[in-house]
């Protein structure tokens, strides 16, 4: 029952106001987390605030609806990524309505989702559901899925798992079926330092890394000709690799000691997601560290896992896929690229699909944006879950 004097907002208004909170990675997200509650609580909406160990960063879980009847999910993550050396024209916190558009950071990835689920939250309340909705607000998606775990863990708990998960993710709108997985990485070389001159004197981890970031051009290549053997994907049917960011040396005429990389690879789902970083430890462990280990005994390549997640398989048919295409108006379901949260919510046996408001292409950029089309489709398409799960 909601309270009296009750102020509700409208997707856009909510949009506004869950772009206000600086919800970096960095930063706690417990001021939007709590709003949220305060606001779904008017309502008579519980929900569950599920902390990490540091108690500053938080999911937030709430079920609309009756216990005893398999539901769906809808996901989605709070934070979003730093603006700092970005040349934003606006401020990045205060959503700016020019045009058919909505300017801020997070518009597209991917606040708009979750504020107009927010949003429209007390009419699914008011509804008469025959099976519940559950809000699933998650942390630290953007350092690699960390914090939906503990909530996917709450969810498999319940008396009745949900049926499906939709991940809101920026799609456009489109039915996502399958994306693929993600595995980032650090590579530090060790090797020993020296005049430069003297080259024969000193193990380069320089030129250590060179040879690796080559060798992971041609796995590159080679994926690129495998290309994509279930050809479920219509665009980017590859696994593919990147190296993002690398740091070295000390100055010209010193033969470097260390050399660190960040690399990644995004590999299709239903494939071997090890066996890129297998292949380079291999090359890595019997083809440069005895070169450099030559020339000093204490040379090194050391490389971390920073980021694993499997990608989206899929699964024609399902249940989740149903739904969204009809929610959605869509013919037929499409792929993606980017990760999400959706194959973990998979592998505890919740068919999902991704499919959300907003563009990729607008994610991570200065003048991030969402076309006030996309949240006006996102509505519909949330409305008629509503009609779907509360008939007439």
């Amino acid at each position: 029952m909601a309270k009296a004097n009750v102020t509700r907002y409208q997707p856009i208004a909510m949009i506004e106001r869950f772009i206000a909170f600086d919800t970096t990675s960095r930063n706690s997200n417990l001021p939007l987390i709590h709003f949220v509650q305060d606001y779904l609580s008017q309502f008579g909406i519980k929900s569950d605030v599920i902390t990490d160990k540091s108690g500053q960063k938080a999911n937030l879980l709430a079920r609309i609806g009756p216990a005893d009847k398999p539901g769906i999910v809808l996901s989605g993550h709070t934070d979003t990524v730093p603006v700092e050396d970005q040349n934003w024209s606006t401020d990045p916190f205060k959503l700016i309505k020019n045009g058919g558009r909505l300017y801020g950071r997070g518009t597209s990835d991917m606040k708009s989702f979750l504020a107009i689920c927010t949003a429209l939250a007390p009419e699914f309340a008011e509804a008469k559901l025959s099976a519940p909705v559950y809000l699933a607000m998650s942390y630290d998606e953007e350092l690699g899925c960390l914090g939906v775990p503990s909530m996917i863990a709450k969810l498999a708990e319940l008396p009745v798992k949900p049926a499906a998960c939709i991940v809101g993710e920026p799609s456009e709108m489109q039915v996502l079926m399958a994306h693929k997985g993600v595995n980032v990485f650090e590579t530090t070389i060790t090797g020993r330092e020296a005049h430069s001159s003297q080259t024969d004197q000193g193990a380069s981890a320089i030129a250590a890394a060179a040879e690796l970031i080559s060798f992971l051009n041609r796995l590159a290549d080679e994926m690129r000709e495998r290309g994509d053997p279930t050809k479920v994907f219509e665009r980017d049917g590859y696994t593919s690799i990147n190296v993002g960011l690398i740091q070295g040396g000390t100055a010209l005429n010193i033969i470097p000691r260390t050399c660190k990389f960040v690399w990644e690879y995004r590999h299709l789902p239903g494939t071997d997601g090890k066996e890129i970083i297998t292949r380079f430890r291999q090359f890595s462990e019997t083809e440069i560290l005895p070169k450099l280990k030559a020339k000093a005994d204490d040379a090194a390549i050391e490389t971390t896992t920073v980021i694993h997640y499997e990608g989206l398989r899929p699964e024609p048919g399902s249940f989740a896929e149903a739904l969204a295409l009809k929610c959605s108006g869509m013919a037929r379901p499409t792929t993606a690229a980017f990760g999400t949260e959706a194959g973990l919510f998979q592998d505890v046996g919740i068919p999902t699909v991704v499919c959300g408001p907003g563009s990729i292409a607008q994610a991570h950029r200065p003048d991030e944006f969402i076309e006030k089309t996309q949240v006006e489709q996102c509505t519909q398409f949330l409305r008629r879950l509503i009609q779907e799960l509360a008939p007439a």
